[in-house]
């Protein structure tokens, strides 16, 4: 018996076949003459475009990796309107046409292919690269190309786009190997660089502690926004909303629309202390930046959130930290956590998320992280889909960000700036268990489905089953349509762990491995009339076996102590109301817990546990702690 950690498809750290690596080789193995002869059309793109234009290959290469994944996404723009390498057209830059017009050829030719794209990338980085210079040359050295990377960012502030330059040098120092999706290997050997990649003294004080970067170029700020420096982020815009209008504690009247308490809320205990803030609550806003602030914005919508990362990396602060918003969609998560909404949409999300939107995110949680002393794992920085409802008649819950928000790569970026805050890396400070599993990163040829399309294979969701082959059937669910990716009651979201029981190699020939673990299945959603309560049964997981790994937390058994299955509640608090309790399990039912807490006011001890795709919680009177393996 295992524990399983279950981690994402992550377009960022793309795990090649054993063939892909061999072809890699042997074309590393080529001479040059001869490596521009077997060349695919897409190396033939960097190659010309970087004798073109004199940009290095292997930065090129990094670069158009680092924000398309060598993929046009059928021509879909990014939520800012970024193609490809991010050739972008907005009302605030416009690349694309500009890069069109120097080249002669179409934008829409640019919008779609990707060899032409590249030409054009590297067209722009070259006529930056020279405007940045008085003698109007280009860089002799890969260092000397941060200017033109930090300005092709298109980010709005330098730390963002400093962290963007940072993250090309990364994966030069990595390298990378992978398939475009027409199948061609595209590699960049690792570069020996002495380029430091750390956070300039601009974002880093001595202490450690973030301090503000100087803004770069921020035009017509959103109404009642300011770059004042008065946020609680360093560099964030204060965009706070006035407590008069949207305090719930001020506003006028019993029934007045509002968005938040005060941290002093009464009789609540709202945001006591800093000890209080436990969880970081990732969002997307199913928009852009600018609706997430005329919502936030707006009292009667009854929305808001601490901050929001626009798509060019611009971090706006609308609530005070110390406060409660109203955006986790339960009152205890809202009061223990901070809570950041992205730009970007649910279902299509590959496609919207973009770096500097990861790296600009990234950087705000690590700081979080730091500043409250929050543990560095998926059970502490959150999915608002992973958040169970606080009530059965609230049930499910969101569903964002989605099943396409790479979590590996996130985490991976928040740890490189927990590194340059603390000097080291930062752990979960687990030791791995045999009896967890832990999802990693699946080997796939194609990172975004054919010709960018979405399919299961793009998903950071793992299926359950009803036995231990595919052919078994689907667990049941909420929704009535099997094919709708935003229901997450029979799939399990990456990086979290879960007990195992067993494990078999499919039967059906998936060449997945079944896992047998406790989930909360929604069996009566269907029924006459429909039950939302789940109910633990044992269902099989169904995992690529390249991602899997031994994962970390606490093994804990439910005991029954009347005879009755073990009540499931939605946040850890005492109720008297079997409405709170949102599921059940048998006694003997095992889970992974990778949190305790003590109940608000109280000396009760409670127990996180992983459910079903969300968190749940069930009191230490109900929990057997199981020793480590």
């Amino acid at each position: 018996m295992s524990i399983l950690y279950l981690p994402p498809w992550n377009k960022h750290r793309i795990l090649c076949f054993t063939m892909v690596s061999v072809l890699a080789f042997a074309l590393l193995s080529i001479q040059p003459a001869e490596r521009v002869l077997a060349a695919g059309p897409v190396e033939q793109a960097f190659q010309g475009a970087a004798g073109e234009f004199g940009v290095p290959e292997n930065l090129l290469k990094a670069l158009c990796y680092m924000e398309g994944r060598f993929s046009m996404h059928s021509g879909t723009p990014s939520i800012d309107g970024g193609y490809g390498c991010n050739l972008v057209r907005n009302s605030r830059i416009d690349t694309l046409d500009r890069a069109a017009n120097t080249l002669g050829v179409s934008p829409t030719l640019l919008q779609q292919n990707l060899e032409a794209n590249i030409r054009a990338a590297a067209c722009i980085l070259s006529e930056d690269a020279r405007q940045l210079t008085a003698s109007q040359t280009l860089p002799t050295d890969l260092g000397g190309w941060r200017g033109a990377l930090e300005l092709y960012s298109n980010a709005r502030s330098q730390a963002t786009a400093h962290l963007y330059a940072n993250e090309v040098y990364t994966l030069l120092k990595q390298g990378l190997s992978t398939m475009t999706e027409q199948g061609e290997v595209i590699t960049v050997t690792p570069q020996t660089l002495s380029i430091q990649t750390s956070q300039p003294s601009a974002l880093l004080a001595t202490s450690g502690t973030l301090v503000a970067g100087e803004p770069a170029a921020i035009q017509r700020l959103p109404m009642g926004c300011r770059n004042d420096g008065k946020t609680d982020y360093p560099g964030a815009i204060d965009c706070i909303v006035d407590p008069a209008k949207h305090d719930c504690d001020l506003v006028p009247g019993t029934d007045a629309p509002c968005n938040y308490f005060s941290s002093n809320h009464y009789g609540h205990g709202y945001r006591q202390n800093d000890g209080t803030i436990t969880h970081v609550v990732i969002h997307d806003i199913e928009g852009t930046g600018l609706a997430a602030l005329n919502t936030f914005q707006d009292p009667s919508s009854n929305d808001a959130s601490h901050y929001i990362v626009d798509s060019d990396g611009t971090v706006y602060q609308t609530v005070r930290e110390k406060d409660v918003p109203f955006h986790a969609g339960n009152l205890w998560y809202n009061q223990h956590s901070i809570g950041i909404e992205h730009a970007g949409f649910y279902t299509t999300g590959y496609q919207w998320y973009n770096a500097s939107e990861y790296l600009a995110s990234a950087q705000l949680t690590a700081y979080l992280l730091q500043k409250y002393d929050i543990p560095w794992d998926h059970e502490h920085i959150i999915s608002h889909g992973t958040i169970p409802a606080p009530t059965l008649g609230t049930t499910p819950n969101h569903t964002d960000p989605g099943p396409y928000w790479l979590w590996s790569y996130y985490l991976n970026l928040v740890q490189q700036q927990l590194g340059s805050i603390h000097g080291t890396e930062r752990t979960n400070g687990g030791l791995f268990n045999i009896h967890i599993l832990h999802i990693r990163p699946p080997t796939a040829r194609q990172p975004f489905g054919g010709n960018g399309r979405e399919t299961a294979a793009n998903f950071n969701f793992f299926y359950l089953y009803n036995g231990p082959s595919t052919k078994s059937g689907l667990i049941p669910q909420d929704g009535s349509n099997s094919s709708d990716i935003t229901d997450e009651t029979n799939n399990v979201e990456a990086e979290i762990d879960y007990f195992i029981l067993g494990q078999t190699l499919d039967p059906a020939g998936s060449g997945k491995i079944l896992f047998a673990i406790w989930y909360g299945e929604s069996n009566q959603a269907h029924a006459s009339p429909p039950d939302s309560f789940t109910h633990a049964r044992i269902a099989w997981l169904a995992v690529p076996p390249s991602a899997v790994s031994w994962g970390t937390g606490t093994i804990v058994t439910l005991r029954s102590t009347d005879g009755r299955p073990v009540q499931v509640s939605g946040k850890p608090a005492a109720n008297t109301t079997l409405d709170f309790h949102i599921g059940d399990a048998p006694s003997g039912a095992t889970f992974v817990s990778n949190e305790q807490v003590f109940e608000d006011g109280t000396d009760n001890v409670w127990y996180e546990i992983n459910y079903n795709h969300r968190q749940a919680w069930v009191p230490a009177s109900n929990v057997i702690v199981r020793a480590q393996s």
